[in-house]
């Protein structure tokens, strides 16, 4: 059943998928939601794009799974809130999981689950109730044939970054891309690392399980478009972007040229065009 999910997931064709994340209110910063502030308008821009999934929570999912017909972007469900992200962090932090995620997923259809895994300087805690919510998700994964897709997510120091800042060195980001794939990942979505020419690696430490990049913060055009043709030459099997997506003044022209190159292997060059077209 899990693998019957997964070819929903990944294209048919090429084999790669292009999931938009677009589940970042569930984190509660104000500038996560340019964009997606009128979440149905986002969902039906998307899906009019057609990328292979929207990666949606609980509470956001039904604008995207009651849409009529067959030919949709599939779910990809977000089950754990975390308060991570702020530029000021509180007292506190925490990453807690919805309850009965895999439930959840099977009454939503989802053909993917999603949780993070931190590694935040100074904040072994948090780590500690990631590596908690992957325990706790994966057995009940496996019993209904659910993907589990884990996130792993390398922070900066809040005080050198001064708020949601990733590290791209890729001693921070194989390690715990493999302790994902040891928890059991079915698939693995990780940062970019400061070089594109470096992400073999992180395939490599990933072994068979495929690896999805995540877009991380807002970039121009050409740096989106040239990385991503960089990264899926290093072997990944697609990508999972937000921002530089819905944060976009033409999101559909972006998916589309972010579909050609994750699809058809299209040059930046050949797609950038379609970034102008309505």
């Amino acid at each position: 059943m899990k693998n019957y999910r997964l070819n929903r997931l990944f294209n048919r064709k090429s084999g790669n998928c292009f999931d938009v994340a677009i589940d970042h209110g569930f984190f509660n910063e104000y500038s996560f939601l340019h964009g997606i502030e009128n979440i149905k308008n986002a969902v039906d821009v998307l899906v009019d794009a057609a990328p292979d999934a929207i990666q949606l929570t609980i509470g956001q999912a039904h604008y995207l799974q009651s849409i009529p017909g067959r030919e949709k972007p599939s779910l990809v469900l977000r089950t754990d809130v975390a308060n991570v992200y702020g530029k000021q962090l509180p007292r506190a932090l925490f990453s807690r999981m919805i309850e009965n995620p895999i439930e959840q997923a099977i009454r939503l259809d989802a053909v993917c689950v999603v949780v993070n895994l931190f590694s935040i300087p100074d904040e072994p805690e948090v780590t500690d109730q990631c590596v908690q919510n992957i325990l706790k998700i994966k057995p009940e994964a496996e019993r209904y044939g659910i993907p589990l897709m884990v996130e792993p997510l390398v922070f900066r120091p809040n005080s050198e970054a001064g708020g949601y800042m990733v590290n791209g060195d890729p001693e921070k980001i194989i390690p715990l891309v493999r302790q994902g794939v040891e928890l059991g990942a079915d698939i693995i979505k990780a940062d970019p690392t400061d070089h594109v020419e470096d992400y073999h690696r992180v395939v490599e430490t990933a072994g068979d399980i495929p690896v999805l990049v995540r877009g991380g913060g807002k970039a121009s055009d050409e740096e989106i478009l040239q990385r991503t043709y960089g990264l899926m030459k290093q072997g990944v099997k697609g990508i999972v972007y937000g921002r530089n997506v819905i944060q976009h003044a033409n999101p559909s022209g972006m998916t589309r040229a972010l579909m050609a190159i994750v699809h058809e292997g299209a040059k930046p060059g050949e797609v950038i065009g379609l970034l102008k077209q309505a």
